[in-house]
């Protein structure tokens, strides 16, 4: 199980994370902000979390 978690106030909405995601599990929401598209997809890699230029993103892993 994992957390993704979006800072709206410092996202500025640059689609880095949805660009980067291997994985295609981030996409835009109405707002224009990231979000999962689909959590089965996501692999936890973290690149959106480490790639992103304003730290907006977090992605933690609780438990296994």
């Amino acid at each position: 199980m994992f957390l993704l978690t979006i800072n709206k106030k410092w996202c500025k909405k640059c689609n880095i994370c949805i660009d980067l995601c291997p994985s295609n599990a981030l996409t835009s929401d109405e707002e224009g902000y990231p979000k999962l598209a689909d959590e089965k997809l996501c692999t936890r890699c973290k690149l959106c979390e480490l790639r992103c230029p304003d730290l907006a993103i977090e992605v933690e892993v609780i438990g296994k």
